[in-house]
């Protein structure tokens, strides 16, 4: 196989395998990118494109509430779009120049599992236990939690998940509508950026970006599939001690020089 689909398989695979989990895609994808020499600005634009396949692995699971008339639905997803998509709009720039950078998100790894299990620590009696319950404010609060996800290295599912479960939503009822949420954020984000980054497309690239997405679907649809059955029975502290691990690894590479992060 060609190195460049390689790369595009490999990171098709992580994208899908980390956009739902609290775990930050965007991390993996900064470091993943720059240990295989896949981030320049033409592998920028390749991940955005290859968050469309994990996000219609979310349609597809889910076409049953997506594609009826469920106004409520609707409603709750636009109320918890805006502050990310505003806060998004204002400060992308200065975030992407300053912390897409491997320390950046080593720290946002460590700091975000720390969340966790402080959150996992306490003990809750949920006041809204399914996604089909919530009101406009619960939506509201779970918008202003992923704004934290930003920061590359937070975790869009983990700021939307936990945010939720600390706002009151049951387990299932906060994963589920962090998975509808990525829907528009990860669409608007992505016609975004590759409006930005418009003049680097080019149909030479088409075979890398379907192989990417493909990938991209196929293990998101494992994961989305995966998650609900497992947070019925358990909590999030190993995502939270792997998050810790992970950040502390890159940390220790890139100080002591091991790994050339670039």
């Amino acid at each position: 196989m060609d190195a460049t689909l390689l790369h595009a398989l490999i990171l098709g695979l992580v994208e899908g395998a980390t956009e739902f989990l609290p775990v930050s895609s965007t991390g993996h994808l900064i470091l993943a990118g720059s240990l295989l020499d896949f981030n320049d600005e033409r592998g920028k634009v390749f991940e955005i494109v290859i968050q469309t396949g994990a996000m219609l692995a979310v349609l597809w699971e889910y076409r049953a509430r997506f594609f009826r008339i469920d106004f409520h639905l609707y409603r709750n997803l636009a109320v918890a779009f805006v502050p990310a998509a505003a806060l998004g709009l204002l400060f992308a720039g200065y975030i992407k120049s300053v912390l897409f950078h491997a320390v950046p998100v080593a720290i946002a790894f460590i700091a975000g599992g720390l969340v966790i299990l402080f959150v996992e620590r306490r003990s809750f009696t949920p006041r809204v236990e399914a996604a089909g319950s919530m009101t406009w404010l619960d939506a509201l609060k779970i918008g202003f939690a992923q704004c934290f996800a930003l920061i590359p290295g937070t975790s869009r599912a983990g700021a939307t998940i936990i945010g939720g479960m600390l706002f009151g939503l049951s387990r299932r009822a906060a994963t589920e509508f962090s998975f509808f949420l990525a829907v528009p954020t990860l669409v608007a984000a992505g016609f975004y950026d590759l409006w930005r980054h418009r003049e680097l497309l080019s149909a030479r690239d088409v075979d890398v970006f379907a192989l990417g997405s493909l990938a991209a679907f196929a293990s998101a649809f494992v994961v989305v599939r995966w998650l609900i059955r497992y947070v019925a029975t358990h909590d999030f502290r190993p995502f939270a001690w792997y998050r810790i691990a992970f950040g502390l690894v890159v940390l220790a590479t890139a100080c002591s020089g091991t790994v050339r992060w670039s």
